[in-house]
């Protein structure tokens, strides 16, 4: 089976699954520094790859958390409008016009896909109270691929709890980096070899690493992760895509199974 996918950059992505058109955390803004109004400020140091009106109609767009300006920014804030689904966390709904609130396990469907909040954690135990609320989401198809939505998520131990939930999944989309305060020893998002304990603990076919480049903030970039997984054994299952350019990603039968 034939995934299809872009990576407009930091976090955002676009699937074409089962006929939708799904965008990850929606970043559409220049580099630049940007608040985040507790008197620090992200540096983003790459621009997208694409523009959001290049990417026509968006069908679905699955919004980690609206926080944070490396998750969703102004220009972000401006497609959320015109797309048919916004689904995030109930805080982010309590926040934003036209988005739909789910708490961890609540399902709905879009179109044909059945699309699951699962939990994530920002940062260490704890994280909640200075990262607040963020989720990640499963995505099922009829007769196709499962794909997880890790979100902002630094827990291997949460990983391993949505795998005992949905034990084959197909496609990982990890967001990574190792991401840090300069206040804060510990990774916000999965290090590298985090990643790989997530990819074994969803036994995942296939995993494709995100937000891992385009802010000061990441400590760990592709390369970092393209060695860990190499080292693991993992590098055939691992598919760093180039940014700005559409893949076709073929998810094997039976690999992991």
């Amino acid at each position: 089976m034939d995934i299809t996918l872009l990576h407009v950059g930091g976090p955002t992505l676009v699937l074409d699954l089962a006929g939708v058109r799904v965008v990850t955390d929606p970043t559409f803004d220049a580099p630049g520094p940007h608040p985040i109004g507790d008197g620090r400020v992200l540096l983003k140091l790459a621009g997208p790859a694409v523009t959001a009106a290049s990417l026509g109609a968006v069908d679905l767009v699955l919004l980690s958390h609206d926080q944070h300006p490396d998750n969703l920014d102004t220009a972000g804030r401006e497609m959320l409008g015109s797309a048919g689904h916004v689904l995030s966390t109930t805080t982010a709904a309590g926040r934003l016009a036209g988005v739909d609130g789910l708490e961890p396990w609540q399902a709905t469907r879009v179109g044909p896909l059945v699309v699951t909040a699962v939990p994530a954690r920002h940062g260490p135990p704890g994280a909640e109270a200075f990262s607040g609320p963020v989720t990640g989401f499963v995505l099922q198809t009829p007769d196709g691929p499962t794909v997880y939505v890790s979100g902002d998520n630094a827990s291997v131990a949460v990983v391993e709890r949505i795998a005992e939930r949905f034990p084959a999944v197909d496609l990982a989309v990890l967001f990574c980096g190792a991401a840090r305060r300069p206040d804060r020893p510990e990774p916000l998002t999965l290090t590298a070899l985090d990643a790989v304990l997530a990819a074994r603990a969803l036994d995942a076919r296939r995993v494709v690493p995100v937000h891992s480049e385009g802010w000061l903030h990441f400590t760990e970039g592709p390369g970092t992760l393209n060695r860990a997984f190499a080292e693991a054994g993992l590098g055939d299952r691992l598919t760093v895509p180039l940014i700005g350019v559409p893949t076709s990603l073929r998810v094997p039968e039976g690999v992991g199974r």
